[in-house]
């Protein structure tokens, strides 16, 4: 009997003893590990953390413009002083307009001169409204200055001409006597603004003409072929109407059909969309639909990879940049709002997606050298919102402030061991660079709507070590009118440095960056 007891005791200890090596095998394979090097050789353009304004619902008329007359909101030459401020704390580096679709049937002389004498505009693409032209070249390159950004112009290819594209180069960068030159003048503008980046068209496969990639090839050889520079110390970059998502027939057929001293930049459009006739809303959705927003949103790492490889396989020396000029999320516009196309509002699930795709941006800094998320006002993915005389800054925002550390930064190279699924996709993403101060920086994405994950982040000589955190109860939370502090970074100092190891758990759909010396 007692040896029976004995044997009983010694068994259990055994069980138990072999209970805990496996719950302790079970935890560290639960922890995510990331090794970062401490030193890259490419550069993670400051473009990259660009901005796209169309005009499009209320993201010119009655978002970034109120008109010089307004007296009730503080403005420069029309536009909103909150908004300049917000965007120069961004240090917003570029800013695309005027479209997207509309660019296509924008005629810029339409815009500049006595703006009594200036024709209206239906805008066919966007909700039929008619614009009054009040905002034009003027008012745009104008704010790029105040702004200390560089604007981002997209030409007419779709209804325009040539002539009409290297007229509107000749009124923006010709500094001696020109035809347009002299205009500009007698419009009030000396000297040249030396626009740099130039669209050759928009979305040609689509709404920019519904071309195909043969068809615009050639014609874009045309209009590049005009698109010279009017300044010695000004290099025109022409960049070509891009790809949609996977179209990796459209990148080949310009890679191999346009002489690369005609081009520049080659662009692609992503937007996370699942399902384009039922898109989703922006706030009342439930995980289901937050997983499938994300699905797509992580598709960009698919897309940016394969058509860097045509890219280089076309050029192998790596001259011509890959521009994402349009990107973000795109849900079901909010009804209640008068002439609000494709205005929605911004939650945790952007702040997922805006910080996943960032670092996919910046981890293939080699070829991308410009994003710009669509839209910077009340648009899409805005980082703004108005209402009248208020003015809101989204969750998106925050994100994009919380990044900027990574502009003009030396990229590290990163690796992620035992990344865990969220459902069928990978949970924890990151970047990392190192700033011209020597400062270095981790930016970590936990897109788990569930789950709290243990990451263990390798990197020698670090120390001094801080950090900020994007994070809120829940998934749909999101900053409004009447509490707009609802969702903002916040000081986090809930980790461990242990032996050249950052030890965190990163709560479920949050965003943290880390800063060291």
């Amino acid at each position: 009997m007692k040896i029976s007891i004995k044997l009983f005791f010694l068994s259990l200890n055994i069980l138990v003893l072999f209970s805990c090596k496996n719950e302790e095998k079970t935890v560290n394979n639960s922890k995510v590990v990331i090794n970062i090097q401490t030193q890259g050789t490419d550069t993670i353009s400051k473009h990259i953390y660009g901005h796209f304004s169309e005009h499009l619902g209320r993201c010119i008329y009655n978002g970034l413009y109120v008109g010089e007359e307004n007296k009730i909101i503080p403005n420069t030459e029309g536009v909103r002083n909150d908004i300049i401020a917000a965007l120069k704390e961004l240090q917003i580096p570029n800013l695309r307009w005027p479209g997207g679709c509309f660019a296509d049937t924008y005629h810029w002389k339409d815009g500049v001169g006595p703006k009594e004498e200036r024709p209206t505009i239906v805008n066919r693409w966007w909700g039929g409204t008619t614009e009054d032209n009040s905002f034009g070249t003027h008012n745009f390159l104008n704010l790029c200055e105040v702004l200390g950004a560089e604007p981002y112009l997209s030409g007419n290819v779709g209804s325009g001409t040539v002539q009409e594209l290297i007229d509107w180069v000749q009124y923006t960068n010709h500094a001696d006597k020109s035809p347009m030159a002299d205009w500009r003048r007698e419009n009030g503008r000396e000297e040249p603004w030396n626009v740099k980046y130039w669209g050759v068209g928009n979305e040609a496969w689509g709404c920019g003409g519904n071309m195909t990639a043969e068809y615009y090839a050639d014609l874009y050889r045309k209009y590049a072929t005009f698109m010279a520079g009017w300044s010695t110390n000004t290099k025109i970059f022409r960049i070509a109407s891009g790809a949609t998502d996977s179209d990796y027939h459209w990148t080949e057929t310009l890679m191999k059909n346009v002489p690369h001293e005609l081009m520049e930049a080659v662009a692609l459009h992503d937007y996370a969309v699942f399902d384009w006739v039922d898109k989703g809303p922006s706030v009342n959705f439930d995980e289901d639909v937050y997983f499938k927003t994300m699905d797509e949103a992580l598709k960009m790492e698919e897309y940016v990879t394969k058509h860097i490889e045509i890219m280089d396989k076309y050029d192998p020396e790596n001259k011509i940049a890959l521009f994402v000029d349009e990107w973000g999320g795109w849900y079901d516009a909010e009804p209640s709002v008068a002439n609000g196309v494709l205005f929605q509002q911004n939650t945790m699930r952007d702040v997922m997606l805006a910080g996943t795709v960032l670092n996919t941006f910046n981890n293939h800094a080699r070829r991308v050298k410009m994003a710009n998320l669509a839209q910077v006002v009340n648009v899409l993915q805005a980082v703004i919102l108005t209402d009248e005389e208020k003015m809101i800054l989204t969750p998106t925002y925050h994100v994009m402030n919380m990044y900027k550390v990574h502009q003009d930064a030396t990229l590290l190279p990163s690796e992620i061991n035992n990344n865990p699924e969220y459902r069928k996709l990978p949970t924890i993403s990151v970047s990392a660079s190192k700033d011209k101060n020597e400062n270095t920086h981790i930016s970590l994405v936990n897109i788990d709507a569930t789950k709290a994950h243990e990451v263990i982040i390798n990197i020698d000589n670090i120390k001094d070590i801080s950090a900020s955190i994007l994070a809120s109860e829940k998934i749909q939370d999101h900053n409004t009118f009447e509490n707009p502090d609802k969702v903002k970074p916040e000081n986090f100092t809930d980790f461990k440095v242990e032996d050249g190891k950052i030890i965190v758990t990163i709560p479920a759909f949050s965003l943290i960056v880390f800063e060291g010396k």
